[in-house]
């Protein structure tokens, strides 16, 4: 117990100077759920200790998110509230920054109709598109870290007794953040070097298009020019730095809108607002979703699909080799958050405009005519295998190794 307080507040200390590198004087928002109330605790003190001027924290608890949408009236699922959308906007107009601790039960809403669940979501995200700008041109610090509940633990380590699920989520949650290590900070500020080494390389290359291939993928994505690969860290738009999800694997950029064609297979489930599908598939022809098929959760992907019409574009590429920490763990773990750094994947919905020159700055109108695509959802979907083979596409038209058995062919 004592090892565990010990790498617990190890952990909070980390994610306050290196998810949100919190400043002195800043503001703090957490998001948690009531079973993290030691975690939390922890990460305020830290807070604190950090120079925080507020730590406001909004306690989450699944029972209630799922009453309303077993017992609330029909109106209701399509109503979200205003004034606390305006919060959330008048919290980063002043400069605060936010910490969610991010960890859905991937079978929160078993049972509950897919169109109830849609209606819900898509009021959340119209309400919050403007918040949600700000999350993806990077405005404000924000971070999403994961600590266990029971419910999650049941779903990942089920092949456990129950008494050791906890625990082994833990021992998880700690290795692939680093906590193990002497230095924890230091090791992750190592981690954030290598991979702006990374994304230096391929934005010096500037792919014109990256081509996979793998059993069940045959897809060619196109890149729009100026587009920028980023991972690890990123500055906010008062120059801070901060990293946006704990833990990070990855490198990504934004595929050229109407520029996507083939077909692609997942290779992990999704859960999509509390409800898994799997087994799925897509085919894409310039740029869009023309057929898809999924062995579990057809309808609530279909509904996905039909949250607007930039849904069934792609907004993100992100490349993560197979031999990478999580992944190595041999473990799915029904959160996006974690599985999307075990495996090369691809985002249905907006773009990050921050992967494009001066994407910030655009509006809709003009990130779509730069090759960006817009929608009120952004869902990543896993891809990668042992055997992916991706190549990258020369402005000249030739081609040269980028992946080959699902890890990096490049030297960086």
């Amino acid at each position: 117990m004592d090892n565990f307080l010990v790498n617990l507040e190890k952990y909070a200390e980390l994610v306050v100077k290196i998810g949100v590198n919190l400043t002195k004087g800043q503001d703090l928002m957490i998001e948690s759920p009531i079973e993290c109330l030691d975690l939390t605790r922890l990460i305020v003190k830290k807070a604190y200790e950090a120079g925080a001027n507020y730590v406001q924290v909004n306690w989450q608890d699944d029972f209630l998110t799922r009453a309303r949408l077993e017992t609330a009236h029909d109106d209701a699922l399509d109503y979200y509230p205003v004034w606390y959308t305006d919060m959330l906007e008048r919290f980063v107009e002043n400069g605060g920054a936010l910490l969610n601790i991010k960890v859905p039960d991937p079978d929160l809403y078993a049972g509950i109709e897919p169109g109830v669940i849609s209606r819900a979501s898509k009021a959340m995200a119209t309400a919050r598109s403007k918040y949600q700008k700000y999350v993806r041109t990077s405005t404000f610090s924000w971070c999403l870290i994961k600590a266990p509940t029971a419910a999650w633990a049941s779903k990942v380590y089920a092949d456990l007794p129950e008494e050791e699920r906890m625990d082994a989520m833990w021992d998880a949650i700690f290795r692939f953040n680093r906590v193990y290590e002497n230095d924890p900070v230091s090791a992750w500020r190592a981690h954030i070097e290598q991979l702006k080494r990374v994304r230096k390389v391929l934005n010096d290359k500037q792919y014109a298009a990256l081509q996979y291939r793998a059993a069940g993928t045959d897809l060619r994505v196109e890149l729009p020019d100026g587009h920028i690969w980023l991972g690890g860290d990123k500055a906010n738009a008062r120059g801070i730095r901060f990293v946006a999800n704990m833990p990070t694997e990855e490198v990504f950029t934004m595929p050229k809108r109407t520029g996507v064609n083939g077909t692609v297979t997942s290779t992990m489930p999704l859960n999509v607002n509390g409800a898994l599908v799997d087994k799925f598939s897509f085919k894409f022809e310039d740029g869009k979703v023309v057929d898809y098929k999924a062995e579990v959760g057809h309808e609530h992907l279909t509904r996905l699909l039909e949250m607007d019409e930039g849904a069934r574009y792609l907004g993100e590429v992100a490349l993560v080799p197979y031999d990478s920490p999580i992944s190595n763990l041999k473990r799915i773990f029904y959160n996006t958050g974690i599985d999307e750094n075990a495996s090369c994947h691809l985002a249905l919905g907006s773009c990050y405009p921050i992967n494009m020159k001066d994407g910030a700055s655009l509006s809709n109108e003009e990130l779509k005519v730069r090759g960006g695509n817009t929608s009120l959802i952004h869902v990543d979907f896993m891809i990668g295998t042992a055997d992916l083979e991706i190549d990258g596409v020369l402005q000249d038209g030739s081609l040269e190794p980028i992946f080959r058995q699902g890890n990096w062919a490049l030297a960086f």
